[in-house]
């Protein structure tokens, strides 16, 4: 970033990892002019607050940029906004908004190459067995994913055809942090498991508990969005923490996180395409963006849970 004061717009800011997003970014640029676009479908003003940037509440699929901005000129655009929850069946409304928004966006984008930062997803792998490479064909399972593909498709045609113009995909994996309770159901299995067994339930979580997901905290998804506005090449990049560990691993870290000793209440998974694995390869993100996460499993949960439950007294 060539300057200390950058004019960014995020969009999604008041969602999960936007939120966190734009607080980080106004901690880090405290002279930076910050805009937040969001509809609030699956975002919360509360997850703002004390944000000092203005405000945009619109939603991106009709949303004339050029009548919203006119000549305004922005150093990048963070694109996070999307319609999340994948239990959403409607593949209209969801491909529609998604990808209509991203087509939006870098039609306002374009004259004057500003640097798109976007959220993939690792959804578009699908079904895996080993860690996935941003070179693996894409197989989504539900629209959602679907909808991220179509947006790499057509980041990577724009920047074959504009190689002056610094497009960046950032595929993250599975997010967990502060900020996230809003969502409800599509909100972290660390969150959900955690407000079971803070309540004194035992954590419910399909048999057997040995499917495997790569944790990611957020404040490391963070951190490697922001170093994307140092690339200097376009790319999709996976975003996770390169370790793939266990639900029953997750119960025994926040046992110990919570002082609780409750074993997991196995119960059979009703859906036909679940991903029993995630794991993301992190050596295109090391190389391109000096990406390196810096939060364990354990480290993370335990930083999560002291935010969230600040009058526990969690172990050192």
């Amino acid at each position: 970033m060539s300057t200390s004061s950058p004019s960014l717009i995020i969009t999604g800011g008041a969602g999960f990892i936007g939120s966190n997003l734009t607080l980080a970014l106004q901690q880090r640029f405290p002279d930076a002019r910050l805009t937040v676009i969001d509809d609030f479908r699956s975002g919360d003003f509360k997850n703002l607050a004390g944000y000092r940037g203005d405000f945009v509440a619109q939603n991106l699929a009709t949303l004339d940029w050029y009548a919203q901005f006119g000549d305004q000129k922005f150093d990048a655009i963070f694109h996070l906004a999307s319609i999340t929850d994948t239990t959403l069946h409607d593949q209209f409304v969801q491909v529609h908004d998604n990808v209509e928004s991203f087509r939006r966006l870098l039609n306002f984008a374009r004259p004057n190459r500003t640097r798109i930062i976007y959220a993939s997803s690792a959804a578009t792998y699908g079904a895996a067995a080993a860690a996935s490479v941003e070179s693996d064909g894409a197989a989504p399972a539900n629209v959602y994913a679907f909808s991220k593909v179509i947006m790499d498709n057509i980041a990577i045609r724009e920047v074959k055809e504009k190689p002056d113009w610094i497009i960046i995909g950032l595929r993250y994996f599975n997010v967990y942090g502060p900020r996230e309770a809003h969502k409800g159901m599509p909100a972290s299995m660390v969150y959900h498991l955690a407000q079971q067994m803070k309540a004194g339930q035992r954590p419910r979580i399909f048999k057997h508990g040995e499917q495997k997901r790569d944790f990611v905290y957020v404040k490391d998804v963070v951190e490697g969005s922001i170093l994307a506005l140092e690339a200097q090449t376009s790319g999709i990049y996976n975003l996770g923490s390169g370790q793939a560990r266990s639900f029953n691993e997750l119960v025994d870290v926040l046992n110990r996180c919570l002082g609780t000793r409750l074993p997991a209440d196995y119960i059979d998974n009703p859906h036909a395409h679940y991903q029993n694995f995630t794991e993301a390869d992190l050596n295109k993100a090391r190389s391109a963006l000096g990406y390196a996460p810096q939060f364990s499993l354990e480290d993370g949960v335990t930083d999560y849970m002291r935010w969230l439950y600040p009058e526990v007294r969690l172990p050192a």
